[in-house]
């Protein structure tokens, strides 16, 4: 595979010089993942609009989407990544595992967002009417099944980022399941 750098600051445009100075203030750091979109004067803003866009779910429930597709997608990056949110959103290490198995005993509400979750990042959007009721049943909304779906449309293309170019992972590696 041909290399796919990641760009220091002075390699990018300026409108993602000031876009990785946020990050630096914000996040302490550029990841490489954002720093390798920088390739694109376009891509890294429009991905950081995107993914950064309000939603209905929690922060908890989103990280348990990001980790159940990161893994069915097979991107270790996400999977690094997600496992520190997860923790930094209060999930042990045995939940975090569960999870991006696709479920969560310890709390139904999380597995059914896990398993659905995965059942539509499976199957392109094919899901069983089973599962669909669940999801409502366990008390999401149309609302959150939207948000669902846009939250899996922002971690698949990280996942499909990370896939294609290997950037280093500068996150703390993610158990192998």
């Amino acid at each position: 595979m041909t290399n796919f750098n990641v760009p220091t600051r002075e390699e990018v445009s300026e409108n993602n010089q000031a876009i990785f100075d946020k990050l630096e203030k914000g996040v302490g750091f550029v990841p490489n993942i954002y720093a390798a979109m920088g390739h694109s004067k376009n891509a890294l803003g429009s991905y950081l609009q995107f993914s950064g866009a309000a939603t209905s779910l929690s922060k908890k429930e989103k990280e348990v989407v990001d980790l159940t597709v990161s893994q069915l997608n097979g991107c270790k990056y996400c999977q690094a990544a997600h496992t520190a949110g997860a923790k930094m959103n209060g999930f042990t290490d045995d939940q975090i595992i569960e999870i991006r198995k696709g479920g969560a005993s310890w709390d139904n509400k999380i597995n059914v967002l896990a398993v659905t979750a995965q059942q539509i990042a499976a199957n392109n959007g094919q899901i069983e009417a089973e599962t669909l009721e669940g999801f409502y049943t366990a008390g999401y909304t149309k609302e959150n099944l939207v948000d669902l779906i846009m939250a899996i449309g922002i971690i698949t293309v990280t996942n499909l980022f990370h896939n294609v170019t290997d950037v280093p992972i500068d996150f703390p590696i993610a158990v192998e399941l």
